[in-house]
């Protein structure tokens, strides 16, 4: 079992749940984060401190569409283990219906580098 990154952190990215990750599972895309499910040891402890509420455990409803989204990116973006400062319209976007189809990018993060 694992915790999945949803829709909501597109263009949210607030990394706050990346300082609190004690096995540093997150992975970064350009304008989102995912759960890495090979290394998340459902803690939880991420959960409560995203902002934007877009993580949740893989029980959840919620998480269906998202399982296979975080598996699979978290196979092409680097690690993330260090929280950097959130886009400057982060907030903008928070709620934001449709946000994977009109502002999702496959392209990676800059990771830890």
């Amino acid at each position: 079992m694992a915790y999945v990154v949803t829709e909501n952190c597109i263009r949210c990215k607030y990394m706050d749940c990346v300082n609190v990750c004690p096995v540093d599972c997150f992975r970064e895309g350009e304008n989102m984060l995912v759960i890495d499910p090979e290394e998340c040891i459902d803690c939880g402890v991420c959960d409560p401190e995203c902002p934007a509420e877009a993580i949740v455990p893989d029980s959840d409803p919620m998480a269906d569409a998202w399982t296979e989204f975080n598996a699979r990116f978290s196979l092409l973006w680097p690690n993330i283990t260090i929280a950097r400062t959130p886009p400057g319209d982060a907030a903008k976007f928070d709620g934001v219906k449709n946000k994977l189809r009109d502002h999702f990018s496959e392209k990676p993060g800059d990771g830890d580098e």
